[in-house]
C-alpha cells in the first residue's frame, strides 16, 4: 500500500502560498521545505546522522552518479539507499537527466553565458527515442539510459519520491528544436510512470513540466502531465535568464498544476528566489547554494550573507549569527571559523555547512509560520 499523500493545512488569505504535509513512507515533510542536494548519499562534509540532528526532512540523491559508482544494484543489495547512507528520513531521486544538460553545457550559468554555444567535452553521445547514450566521466564507458532503466536504478535505489527520465534543453534553443523535445520528453515520462506502475514499491513519482520559457509549451506540458497518474509535480527546464522572467513562468505555471497534489521546483533554492516564490504556492525546493557556499566561507545568517573568511572576521569573538542555535554557533565563534577556512581545515567546511542547512531549516520553518498567519 503506497503510504504517500499530500494534506493541506492552510491557504494564505494574502497570495497562493500554502502549508502542508506530505506523507511518505519514511516521514513527513513539512511544506514549503528545503531539499538539500546529496549528490552520491551525502551532503558534501556531513555524515546523515548529523542532518537528522539539524532537521533536514528530504535530501536529494542523483541517480546518474550513484548508477555509475557504486553502482545502484549494489545500494539494492545493501537494503537500499536508507540502509546504505544511514538515513530514516525521507529521500527523492532524479532520473538522471539533468545530465543530459550538465554533460554538454556544464552549469545554466555557463549556458546562459554562452549563449549555448559552449560544449563541453561530448560526454553525452546520443540523444535518440530509446533514451540517452552518455560516456562515464568515471572510466569511459557507455551508458545508455532510457526510461525504463532509470526507473529500475531507482526501484534499486528505493527513494521515497522518484523521477521520470527526462531533458532539459537550453535556454538558448530554437522554437521547433524546444517543441520536439518537449514532445520526447512527455513520451519517455509516460514510459517512465508505466514502468514504475508494475511495481510501485511503495514510492510517489513526480512528473517534470517542461517548455522553457514559452508560456504556451508550459501549458502544453501541464496539459499532457496532469492527466497522467502522478504522485505530484516537479517544474523543470529553464526558468530564463534572471529571476523576473522566472517569476513570470512561474506565476503562469503554478495555477495550471492540481492543488491538491505536491509541487517542487527543481535546482532552485537560493534565498531571494524561494522568498518570491513562496508566495506562488511551491511546495519544496532543491538546491545546493547553502552547502556549496558554505565551502567557500560564506555563512548564511538573519542580517544577510557573511564572507567569514574576511579579515575583519579574525578577532570576532561571536558567534557566526547571535540568533542561531545550530551545534556550530552555539559552540564556535566566527574567530575560530576564520582560522579554520585559513589553515585549509576541512573541519571549516563541516561547521559551515552544518550553519547554512540549520539556518535554511529554520528559514522555512519562519516562512511556514508567516503563512499560517496569513502574513505572506
Amino acid at each position: 500500500m503506497n503510504s504517500f499523500h499530500f494534506e493541506l493545512i492552510h491557504r494564505s488569505k494574502k497570495s497562493r502560498a500554502r502549508v502542508g504535509r506530505i506523507h511518505t513512507p519514511h516521514g513527513i515533510i513539512d511544506t514549503p521545505n528545503f531539499v538539500a542536494v546529496g549528490t552520491n548519499g551525502t551532503v558534501k562534509t556531513l555524515d546523515n546522522t548529523l542532518l537528522h540532528d539539524i532537521g533536514l526532512q528530504l535530501m536529494f540523491c542523483n541517480t546518474y552518479h550513484l548508477l555509475l559508482q557504486p553502482g545502484t544494484e549494489i545500494v539494492r543489495k545493501a537494503g537500499g539507499l536508507h540502509q546504505f547512507i544511514h538515513r530514516k528520513l525521507p529521500i527523492i531521486t532524479d532520473s538522471g537527466g539533468f545530465q543530459v544538460f550538465s554533460l554538454a553545457y556544464g552549469s545554466v550559468a555557463d549556458e546562459l553565458k554562452s549563449r549555448g554555444t559552449k560544449k563541453q567535452g561530448g560526454s553525452v553521445l546520443k540523444i535518440t527515442e530509446e533514451g540517452v547514450l552518455f560516456r562515464s566521466y568515471r572510466d569511459g564507458s557507455k551508458v545508455m539510459l532510457t526510461p525504463e532503466s532509470s526507473i529500475q536504478a531507482q526501484k534499486d535505489l528505493g527513494a521515497d519520491i522518484i523521477i521520470p527520465l527526462d531533458e532539459l534543453p537550453p535556454y538558448h534553443i530554437s522554437s521547433q528544436n524546444l517543441k520536439e523535445s518537449l514532445d520526447r520528453t512527455h513520451r519517455w515520462e509516460q514510459r517512465s510512470l508505466e514502468a514504475h506502475l508494475k511495481n510501485p514499491q511503495g514510492q510517489a513519482m513526480y512528473s517534470v513540466i517542461h517548455g522553457g520559457i514559452d508560456h504556451e509549451l508550459r501549458k502544453t506540458s501541464c496539459d499532457f502531465l496532469t492527466q497522467l497518474p502522478f504522485d505530484g509535480f516537479a517544474i523543470g527546464g529553464s526558468m530564463g535568464k534572471n529571476k523576473e522572467e522566472m517569476h513570470k513562468l512561474l506565476s503562469f505555471t503554478l495555477p495550471l498544476l492540481p492543488q491538491e497534489k505536491p509541487n517542487h521546483l527543481l535546482g532552485i533554492g537560493d534565498i531571494a528566489s524561494i522568498d518570491r516564490c513562496v508566495p506562488l504556492g511551491i511546495d519544496t525546493f532543491d538546491s545546493s547554494y547553502p552547502t556549496r557556499s558554505a565551502r567557500h566561507g560564506i555563512l548564511l545568517t538573519a542580517q544577510g550573507a557573511l564572507n567569514v573568511t574576511k579579515g575583519e572576521n579574525a578577532s570576532n569573538f561571536f558567534p557566526i549569527d547571535k540568533e542561531c542555535n545550530c551545534p556550530t554557533c552555539a559552540k564556535f565563534t566566527a574567530a575560530y571559523l576564520h582560522h579554520l577556512f585559513k589553515a585549509r581545515e576541512l573541519t571549516s567546511m563541516s561547521l559551515a555547512t552544518a550553519h547554512n542547512l540549520y539556518f535554511m531549516v529554520r528559514l522555512m520553518q519562519k516562512y511556514r509560520e508567516a503563512i499560517l498567519e496569513d502574513r505572506i
